[in-house]
């Protein structure tokens, strides 16, 4: 598909499409933060996207996700006649999956990044033991990876189970209360949604905490190749 114009409403499909097929994207959300040097134009938010900007840049195709993106933004975009592709992504394989439709979809080969993705977590060893974490991705309030979650399949591939991955939600408000109550071994604490530090989170539990970096936890893309070797130097600090 030569000369294809995408517009990127999801920030790790947006670094997938911006390092394997340059040039294509003409737009994506202020959340876009990767590539660090990525110039094109902003289209809002993740959650408020400017749809009329994005009509007016005329894309061939808009990439969004079923739980990032709003359903009533992508049916108006859909309405004023442009291509929408929306991804589902609850696991690793699931992972693997969209990201070479994605590609696909804007014209690229399969990347190099791709492979090296697929061999980095191929390659994990079982585990030697396995620890109980609560997970909050967010504060004020609390809220916390309940079932089917992309981050919550990694994190148990890297031998932590998630104290509440059969919660009937994907992601409940839990009490923090309730949280230093649910027999975890762990809390981990990623830098985004919420921006949790070794100031502003630890210090609500008195278990261990693992301070990770959030990219590499909840993003699909190239920094799936290094993710495994990210989260697992991450969680032996926060044993130690």
């Amino acid at each position: 598909m030569a000369g294809v114009r995408v517009i990127s409403l999801v920030p790790s499909l947006t670094e997938a499409v911006a390092v394997s097929v340059p040039g294509a994207l003409v737009g994506a959300t202020e959340w876009c933060s990767h590539p660090v040097d990525l110039d094109v134009v902003r289209v809002g938010g993740t959650k408020n996207p400017d749809v009329r900007r994005i009509i007016a840049l005329a894309p061939d195709l808009v990439i969004a996700n079923e739980e990032e993106n709003r359903a009533p933004d992508l049916a108006a975009l859909r309405a004023a006649g442009v291509e929408v592709l929306v991804t589902e992504v609850r696991d690793l394989p699931g992972a693997f999956r969209e990201l070479t439709r994605v590609l696909a979809a804007c014209g690229a080969g399969r990347p190099r990044w791709l492979d090296e993705g697929e061999s980095a977590w191929a390659r994990l060893p079982v585990p030697d033991a396995r620890s109980t974490a609560v997970i909050p991705i967010w504060r004020r309030p609390w809220m916390v990876l309940g079932r089917d979650t992309f981050a919550g399949d990694l994190l148990r591939r890297l031998g932590v189970d998630n104290a509440y991955a059969s919660h009937e939600e994907r992601y409940p408000r839990i009490p923090v209360e309730e949280l230093r109550g649910a027999g975890a071994d762990l809390v981990i604490l990623p830098d985004e949604p919420y921006r949790f530090t070794r100031e502003d989170g630890p210090e609500a539990f008195t278990i261990p905490a693992a301070l990770v970096s959030g990219r590499h936890l909840t993003w699909y893309g190239p920094s799936l190749a290094e993710a495994p070797a990210v989260l697992s130097a991450a969680l032996r600090a926060a044993s130690r």
